[in-house]
């Protein structure tokens, strides 16, 4: 069989758009014929003329049909991706990067932790493991976002998710709600930490979000007793190439394209810039 060219974009087909929030759209998109990816894997999407950037898959590793990818409009290209309509031919490089190490998590309860779009890697991990829930302990999916309306995945987190199983439990907070629409927990994320009923030390937890919550919460875990190699994070920023070469995601003395995006807090706990 010929080696696949790195380089060389799938052309894909633009299938939906879902607006999930005033600045975050869901892009669902063909799957190339024998495609697969890992959860915590990444893609290279293009947009003809525009530009091409990364994004970690939000859908399901086992979904072979389609992909999805969820995108906050930040720059260019993602600008020009937000403009797109269903029937769209875009251009797909990967996957590329480390999964998360799901045979480590296998017998453990498992904790999710995530805000924003930093959801869309952790929504691909939470299928990956309830589509093997026998596999795994008690899951707990903590979800926070600025906002009622800046939630991501609405109808999955507040109508689906919290009836798949009596062993998986969601907490979910929004940082303020100014309208009194909103009749949940308000606070940040790390407030939904506090009485997990996990057996901590039989325990693993994955964080993915802004640099300044992912901070606060690995501090938070660590308090809680979680030991730095039991806690992932999900590095998602500055990368480029997809395939190390532009040096431009450096973290200290790893590459966060080919060392990551998947790290524990062990790994990258003492390089300075971990939380710029």
């Amino acid at each position: 069989m010929a080696k696949i060219n790195p380089y060389q974009p799938y052309q894909v087909e633009l299938l939906k758009v879902t607006e999930e929030s005033p600045s975050i759209k869901t892009f669902t998109m063909a799957a190339p014929p024998n495609f697969h990816f890992l959860a915590g894997q990444f893609v290279e999407i293009a947009v003809p003329g525009k530009g091409e950037a990364p994004f970690t898959p939000s859908s399901s590793p086992y979904e072979t049909n389609y992909l999805e990818v969820s995108v906050a409009k930040v720059g260019a290209t993602t600008e020009a991706l937000h403009s797109l309509q269903p029937g769209a031919i875009l251009g797909l490089r990967g996957p590329f990067g480390k999964d998360y190490p799901l045979e480590k998590f296998t017998g453990k309860d498992i904790l999710l932790v995530g805000g924003g779009v930093g959801l869309a890697p952790l929504r691909s991990l939470f299928l990956s493991l309830v589509h093997e829930l026998h596999l795994f302990n008690k899951i707990r999916f903590c979800c926070g976002s600025r906002t009622p309306d800046d939630f991501i995945y609405k109808e999955h987190v507040f109508d689906h998710w919290p009836k798949i199983d009596p062993k998986v439990c969601l907490r979910v907070t929004v940082d303020r709600c100014d309208d009194g629409c909103w009749k949940g927990p308000i606070g940040v994320v790390t407030k939904t930490l506090d009485n997990l009923d996990l057996e901590i030390k039989n325990s693993v937890a994955v964080v993915c979000g802004p640099p300044i919550m992912m901070k606060f919460t690995t501090f938070k875990l660590l308090e809680l007793g979680y030991r730095p190699e039991n806690i992932y994070l999900s590095m998602e920023r500055m990368m480029v190439c997809g395939l190390g070469h532009c040096q431009h995601c450096g973290l200290g003395k790893h590459l966060v394209c080919k060392d990551g995006p998947v790290f524990t807090y062990q790994e990258i706990k003492d390089e300075p810039e971990i939380w710029a």
